[in-house]
C-alpha cells in the first residue's frame, strides 16, 4: 500500500471513530437539524450562465500541507462573495485539513450563499450534524461508500432539504452515483488512491453524465484557462480551494468567476 493510499485509509478510520462518539448525540442533532430554517438551494446556485465557482475554505490538506495557516472564515468568505462565487465549501475535518464544524457554523453566520460541508461522510448522524450546523449541501465520496450507504445517505440528504455533491473518479463510480439518483456529480481530478491530479479525468467523465445532471470539476484548477478547458467539455461548475485560498483578494479571485458555461446536450 502506498503512503498516500494509507492517508485515505487513516482518514476513513478516523471518521469511524468520530461517528462512534457522535451517535450518542444523534437524537439531539436530529432535533436541531429539524428546527433549522430551510436549506438554501445549492443546486439552483450552480445552474447559471457562467461556470459556477464553489469557493472552498481550506487551511491545509494532506497533499499540499499548510495553505493558509491561521486563516479565518469571515474575511475569506467575504472575499469569495465579493468576487462572485456561487457557493461556498467548508472543510470540517480537523486532523487532516485543519478545519472544524465551528468553521461551518461561522460560515453560516457570515455568508448568504449556499454552503457545502466538505468532509468524509459515512453515517447518517453526520448528515444531521451538517444540517444542524447550517449546511445546505454535503459531500458524498463514492469511493468510501458501498451502494447501500450511498443510496441511504443520498435519500436522507434529500429528506433534510439539502443537496448532495456526489464525488467520483471513474466511469463505474459515475454509474453508481446515477443509480443513487445523484443530481450533482463532482468529478475529482485527484485520485484519492495516490493523490495525483489529472484534469483529463474530468474531461473524460463529463461526457457520460446525462444533461440534466450538473457536473462539478474538482481539484487541480490553477487558472481561468483551466476553467475554459472544462467549460468547453460541458462542465457546469468548479470547486476551487487551494488556488483561491492562496489568491486571497476578491480582485484576484474575480477572474475565475466569469467563464461562460456551455451546456451539454446529450452524453457521448
Amino acid at each position: 500500500m502506498s503512503r498516500n493510499a494509507s492517508v485515505l485509509d487513516a482518514i476513513v478510520a478516523a471518521k469511524r471513530g468520530e461517528v462512534d462518539r457522535l451517535v450518542r448525540q444523534a437524537s439531539r442533532l436530529e432535533a436541531q437539524a429539524a428546527a433549522m430554517p430551510a436549506a438554501l438551494d445549492f443546486r439552483a446556485a450552480l445552474d447559471r450562465p457562467t461556470v459556477a465557482v464553489i469557493g472552498e475554505f481550506k487551511r491545509r490538506s494532506p497533499s499540499a500541507g499548510w495553505i493558509r495557516e491561521g486563516a479565518e472564515v469571515k474575511p475569506v468568505l467575504e472575499a469569495y462573495a465579493a468576487a462572485g462565487v456561487s457557493a461556498c465549501s467548508v472543510l470540517t475535518d480537523d486532523e487532516f485539513f485543519g478545519g472544524s464544524l465551528g468553521d461551518l457554523a461561522e460560515a453560516r453566520k457570515v455568508a448568504s450563499l449556499p454552503i457545502l460541508r466538505k468532509d468524509f461522510l459515512i453515517d447518517p448522524v453526520q448528515v444531521w450534524e451538517a444540517r444542524a450546523a447550517g449546511a445546505d449541501a454535503v459531500l458524498l465520496i463514492v469511493r468510501i461508500l458501498d451502494d447501500a450507504q450511498l443510496r441511504d445517505l443520498s435519500a436522507l440528504i434529500r429528506e433534510t432539504g439539502m443537496h448532495a455533491l456526489v464525488e467520483v473518479h471513474g466511469e463505474g463510480e459515475v454509474e453508481r452515483a446515477l443509480r443513487a439518483e445523484a443530481g450533482i456529480i463532482g468529478v475529482n481530478s485527484r485520485d484519492l488512491a495516490n493523490f495525483r491530479t489529472d484534469l483529463d479525468i474530468v474531461l473524460e467523465l463529463v461526457r457520460v453524465a446525462p444533461p440534466d445532471v450538473l457536473v462539478v470539476g474538482e481539484s487541480g484548477i490553477r487558472a481561468p484557462a483551466d476553467i475554459e478547458r472544462l467549460a468547453d467539455a460541458g462542465v457546469d461548475a468548479v470547486l476551487i480551494g487551494e488556488t483561491l485560498m492562496r489568491a486571497g483578494t476578491a480582485e484576484a479571485i474575480r477572474e475565475f468567476t466569469s467563464v461562460p458555461r456551455r451546456r451539454r446536450v446529450t452524453p457521448a
